[in-house]
């Protein structure tokens, strides 16, 4: 055996996106516009939530949260990768990988199950209004985000623990533009089988998991709004999901893809364009879909904007 001749990997090398300079430049500008509308856009509507009291209620108390969570993942990830796009060669230590890589699975999950838990926020407020506010008390919607924090915590630290107890000599080359666990996971020199079977149950769980506790409350939804005489009335209860449903199809669809799957299915170049759009672009997306189709928030902007130019 000649393993005492490996060299211990300290360092990663991360390959990004492209490496044509001229392209960086490119994706540069447009990556940094991005994150720059995801941080605006998610801050300002958090701001907006919490200045005005028509939009203090169960609903956007967990928009504002996942504005909040949109907010923190995109970070995870936009900064390093922008600045390596500015770089012949983008390199990131061992420990800031597995950092990188804790933050954003914490993120990302937790963003999961928010989503699942703002379909049941809307099951309840369409199935039952009358009893709405008692039963989406604010102790319990503060319940339900920690809820979401934990379970994101801790699917994160399974990951990340599992993922220090390898081996990595040798290979650093990381075909990625993060620290994905995928792309980590090939270059080690340890057996990765634990790894992968963890990475598809913990992922696949969770995802069909609150997948599923997003459909099933849709079911309920639709059949509460089909016993809704009024047209108006069925109207108004479609579109306060509307944003809703939106977020999640794009949400579940990129991220499903990338992580449920067998690694002998993994395409590392599929795997970087659907990766942009689930760390960069529906982090952009949410609060431009919450605020264009939702017309309660429309008019808080407007109020918001009025306030600005006349003060008096």
């Amino acid at each position: 055996m000649t393993e005492k001749n490996y060299t211990v990997v300290t360092e990663f090398i991360l390959l990004g996106l492209t490496d044509h300079a001229e392209l960086k430049v490119v994706l540069f500008v447009l990556f940094l516009v991005i994150y720059v509308i995801t941080l605006v856009g998610n801050l300002s509507m958090i701001i907006l939530i919490r200045i005005t009291s028509k939009l203090h209620t169960p609903m956007y108390f967990f928009l504002s949260c996942l504005s909040f969570v949109d907010a923190c993942y995109a970070s995870a990830i936009a900064p390093k990768m922008l600045t390596d796009l500015l770089v012949v060669k983008g390199t990131i230590s061992f420990s800031v990988c597995i950092v990188q890589h804790l933050c954003f699975g914490v993120f990302i999950t937790t963003e999961g199950f928010l989503l699942s838990v703002m379909a049941y926020d809307r099951y309840v407020a369409i199935a039952n209004p009358l009893l709405y506010s008692v039963a989406m008390s604010k102790r319990k919607c503060v319940g339900l985000v920690i809820g979401s924090w934990i379970c994101g915590t801790v699917n994160s630290l399974v990951h990340t623990v599992s993922l220090g107890r390898l081996s990595f000599c040798r290979l650093n080359v990381v075909s990625h533009f993060f620290c994905d666990i995928p792309s980590l996971l090939k270059l080690s020199c340890s057996d990765t089988a634990v790894n992968e079977l963890l990475l598809l149950t913990f992922s696949g769980v969770i995802a069909i998991g609150t997948f599923l506790v997003v459909m099933i409350s849709y079911m309920f939804i639709v059949l509460a709004i089909l016993r809704i005489h009024s047209a108006a009335g069925r109207r108004k209860a479609f579109s306060t999901c509307a944003s809703h449903l939106t977020a999640v199809t794009i949400f579940y669809g990129t991220v499903s893809f990338s992580y449920i799957q067998p690694s002998s299915q993994y395409s590392v170049e599929q795997e970087k364009v659907v990766s942009v759009f689930y760390t960069l672009v529906i982090p952009m997306l949410n609060p431009l879909i919450y605020s264009l189709r939702n017309k309660e928030v429309k008019e808080a902007v407007k109020r918001a904007l009025e306030m600005k130019h006349f003060p008096c």
